[in-house]
């Protein structure tokens, strides 16, 4: 099956490797690109980390970090990519924000600060569960997303695919404002969660589909 990845990069070549294991034709095309942003971290009274994504770890070097700090991160691909990055101290954690919160809140203590590296624009609610559990988030954007310009690679892909792979609210904001230009595709659309999804009403969407668990290995399961 011919399939067009969305996502940005380096996610993008990773999803399209474990397309290829499962014997699909990946179309990589990423809707958006990674802008990183000019970010100080002020790490006074910060007891640890969290990344809710791997472009959060790698923007986060250009800010200044403390590679001792406790680090928890949203799912395996995040983790290693702090792992890489020099972090000592990894706790993986779930691969849904709100679950990663739960478990923040289950090991640190009451008042704890969490410094939280993120995209301008947020996905998922990660201070809700932190506040329950007596924490304090500070969020600190170092990167955003932005769309890409409608080239040759995503017109292609548009146009081929038999699936299609979105895995943030942006990427499918992205896609619907695509759909307004041109032909709707004969494709699925494959959606990591119900945000995801839910950024794709009222626009000329063919079928959608969505994920069990938000992460990459329920979103393939759907092909």
């Amino acid at each position: 099956m011919r399939v067009w990845v969305t996502r940005t990069q380096p996610g993008a070549d990773a999803t399209a490797a474990r397309l290829k294991e499962l014997g699909h034709e990946p179309l990589v095309a990423p809707l958006l690109a990674v802008w990183p942003l000019e970010a100080k971290a002020d790490l006074t009274r910060v007891s640890a980390l969290a990344f809710t994504s791997a472009n959060a770890v790698r923007a986060f070097d250009r800010a200044g970090r403390d590679p001792d700090m406790p680090v928890f991160a949203v799912g395996e691909a995040t983790a290693q990519a702090a792992l890489i990055a020099g972090y000592t101290d990894v706790h993986a954690g779930p691969s849904d924000v709100a679950a990663l919160g739960v478990l923040i809140g289950a090991v640190l203590p009451d008042g704890a600060v969490v410094l939280h590296p993120c995209a301008a624009e947020r996905a998922g609610d990660l201070e809700a569960p932190l506040a329950a559990a007596g924490l304090i988030l500070r969020a600190v954007p170092v990167y955003e997303t932005v769309p890409a310009p409608s080239d040759a690679a995503i017109l292609a892909a548009m146009g081929s695919a038999e699936a299609i792979l979105l895995h943030s609210p942006k990427a499918a904001r992205a896609l619907k404002a695509l759909l307004e230009r041109h032909s709707t595709p004969a494709a699925r659309l494959l959606c990591l969660s119900p945000a995801v999804a839910a950024a794709l009403q009222g626009g000329k969407i063919p079928a959608v589909a969505l994920a069990t668990l938000p992460n990459d290995t329920a979103l393939l399961n759907l092909l």
